[in-house]
């Protein structure tokens, strides 16, 4: 298993993953459209993020996200940590861990003050995981206002 950045060439399998991670959280569905709009965003322009896979050969098995902001209360950069998936056949493997652990430190090598993330409430699983690198709950309680 190898760690990168995800290329353009990888946007279909992004897409197939969100389909995988939209599927499985209670305020999301999939949308390709939508999906595939968001990913060539942020590939097009690093400053707005950076998208992370985890490779079995040439095929990405797993992504993981960052998005990219300035934090007043840190006083530099800051990210927004979205959709860790691993595509169903590869997991129960730690790839999902491992890709969060590369994709934590390469936030620190790229001065990365603070990442923060949302989970859905009852994914145990997955709240164990963010812990057990480090993560901490936190006293702010997230709100959404869309507009489509």
């Amino acid at each position: 298993m190898e760690f990168s950045t995800a290329k353009q060439s990888d946007l279909p399998q992004l897409v197939e993953l969100l389909g995988v991670l939209f599927s499985q959280e209670a305020e999301f569905s999939p949308d390709a459209g939508k999906q595939h709009r968001g990913l060539s965003s942020i590939l097009a322009d690093p400053s707005r993020g950076t998208i992370y896979v985890a490779r079995n050969g040439e095929r990405a098995i797993a992504m993981a996200s960052l998005l990219y902001t300035i934090s007043t209360a840190e006083g530099g950069r800051a990210a927004w940590f979205e959709d860790l998936v691993v595509h169903p056949a590869h997991r129960g493997r730690g790839v999902g861990s491992a890709l969060l652990r590369y994709v934590i430190e390469q936030a620190k090598k790229d001065g990365v003050l603070r990442i923060t993330l949302l989970t859905d409430a009852d994914n145990e699983r997955a709240q164990a995981l963010y812990r057990k690198l480090g993560f901490v709950d936190s006293s702010m309680t997230p709100m959404r206002l869309k507009f489509r």
